[in-house]
């Protein structure tokens, strides 16, 4: 009597709603401080509005109760194990755990290709073609490096950034490689280069359209990295205004469009079949990527699209480096053996 009785602290739900369970996440030790120039905000916004960039789901409640599992994020929560106490991911971890850990296995798998490609350029007395193939080994390691660095500071965008312009670099070596496989009479030993056979202004337009093309997918990156598709809803964010970024990317992007038709105008006004075919496929590959941009900016950043974008950034990427490759392929001349016929 005149004691007060202790309320329960576990609150009464109503009948037939029951509460979600915590999603499963291995130990994880403590988060890092988030690192000069990125914040830990989750709404991927700067300003206190919601901008078009932000997807509605993240904005917006459910009208029921659920016990989904958010977004992507780390499939493994550490690096080089996947766990604390496995380098394969567990069961309970779900689909981005198995994404990840498939994802840490292709890396062997593209070692091999990458070292058989590079021992098979050296068989072939291919010297150039053996560096870049070189080359293109050597991204694979720092890839794994960039990797693990992006998994032990909790996805920071710019790092992850990183690790996807490198990729696109990879694949533009790709490209450079395979043009030195298939023309050999361009590229080989017994082949002697002279100057390229197209004229300055053409050189010109290709170097400004190959540059303003990476500031476009660098662009794209920081786009990516403030909006809300930069990892699940722990995952930091830039702190920059993922609206902002979307109009100076497009700008870009409106450069570098105007860039390849001018550089399409030169190339059929000269009769080069082979550049005017290169840059055909550029500017198609922009118009396909800037309607997917559009189409994914006014409906709110389907997850679909976004993939999609990403893709093509990566055939952009190829696409400007074929263009680089056919227009400063050199006029080359065929050295003749020496061939001496002896005095009878």
């Amino acid at each position: 009597m005149g004691r007060r009785r202790r309320r329960s602290r576990v609150p009464i739900l109503p009948l037939g709603v029951a509460r979600c369970p915590p999603p499963h996440r291995p130990p994880l030790r403590a988060r890092p401080r988030p690192a000069p120039g990125w914040t830990a905000s989750p709404t991927g916004t700067s300003g206190g509005s919601p901008s078009r960039t932000s997807s509605p789901t993240s904005a917006s409640s459910s009208p029921a109760p659920s016990c989904g599992s958010p977004g992507s994020g780390l499939g493994c929560p550490t690096w080089p194990r996947c766990t604390e106490e496995s380098y394969a991911a567990h069961p309970s971890m779900g689909i981005h755990g198995a994404i990840e850990f498939g994802n840490r296995l292709l890396t062997f798998v593209l070692a091999a290709i990458a070292l058989l490609t590079f021992l098979a350029a050296w068989r072939a007395t291919s010297r150039r073609a053996s560096w870049i193939a070189f080359g293109i080994g050597l991204g694979i390691p720092a890839q794994a490096v960039i990797g693990g660095i992006t998994v032990l500071t909790d996805l920071n965008p710019w790092i992850v950034a990183l690790h996807l312009l490198l990729s696109l670099a990879m694949i533009g070596l790709c490209v450079v490689l395979l043009d030195h496989v298939r023309h050999p009479e361009v590229w080989g030993s017994a082949a002697r280069a002279t100057a390229p056979a197209t004229p300055p202004l053409v050189r010109r337009l290709t170097i400004a359209a190959f540059a303003v093309g990476w500031v476009v997918l660098y662009l794209g990156t920081i786009v990516t990295g403030s909006g809300p598709h930069a990892g699940d809803e722990n995952a930091p964010r830039t702190g920059l205004d993922p609206a902002t970024f979307s109009h100076v990317h497009a700008w870009a992007v409106y450069a570098l469009v105007a860039l390849t038709v001018a550089l399409l105008v030169v190339a059929r006004r000269r009769g080069d079949t082979q550049l005017t075919r290169a840059v055909t496929a550029l500017l198609a590959v922009e118009l396909a990527q800037g309607l997917v941009g559009y189409v994914q900016y006014f409906t709110g950043l389907p997850v679909g699209l976004v993939a999609l974008h990403m893709l093509g950034a990566a055939v952009t990427s190829a696409a400007l480096t074929w263009v680089v490759v056919r227009a400063f392929r050199p006029v080359t001349i065929v050295a003749e053996p020496d061939v001496r016929v002896a005095r009878v």
